[in-house]
């Protein structure tokens, strides 16, 4: 109880700006919270980092609110490239292909017989399904990262 109420005396007065930026970190850091939850194990396709993009967009819209322009006077959103100058910290996609390349270095550091280890580099045996192969964790996305990275050089495939 004294705890809330001597944080709502403490924001009270701490200046506006100050105020507006803890808001943003904040808001931003929720989001990232519970949209990234897990993200380490996803196999992304284009279309939905796409949707993740403009998950972010989204946020960070609401966040920064619109901007007056100066010529006109009218009240316009913040186009994307705005927004990146805005918020330069790194995007939401490289966000996830970090987290996931860490994690693979967790795994590939596995005892072969742990559970996780088995589960995401081992190969499954039976047939698969018709129609085009599914991504797979390891051989597509984590090589696809190490690439973008610019460490895929020397990565063998096996």
């Amino acid at each position: 109880m004294w705890g809330v109420l001597y944080c709502r005396n403490f924001i009270g007065q701490i200046p506006r700006l100050f105020q507006f930026a803890l808001r943003e970190c904040t808001s931003i850091l929720f989001h990232y919270i519970v949209v990234l939850y897990g993200c380490e194990t996803w196999s992304l396709i284009l279309r939905e980092e796409r949707r993740l993009r403009v998950f972010e967009n989204r946020v960070l819209r609401k966040v920064f609110g619109p901007e007056r322009d100066e010529v006109t006077g009218e009240w316009r959103k913040l186009h994307n490239e705005e927004l990146n100058d805005l918020y330069s910290l790194l995007n939401i996609v490289r966000v996830v292909k970090s987290r996931r390349m860490r994690w693979a270095g967790h795994v590939a550091r596995m005892a072969e017989d742990r559970g996780v280890h088995r589960l995401l580099v081992g190969k499954p045996k039976g047939e698969r399904p018709l129609g085009r192969p599914r991504r797979r964790w390891e051989e597509d996305n984590i090589k696809m990262d190490l690439q973008e990275a610019g460490g895929g050089r020397g990565v063998s495939s096996g």
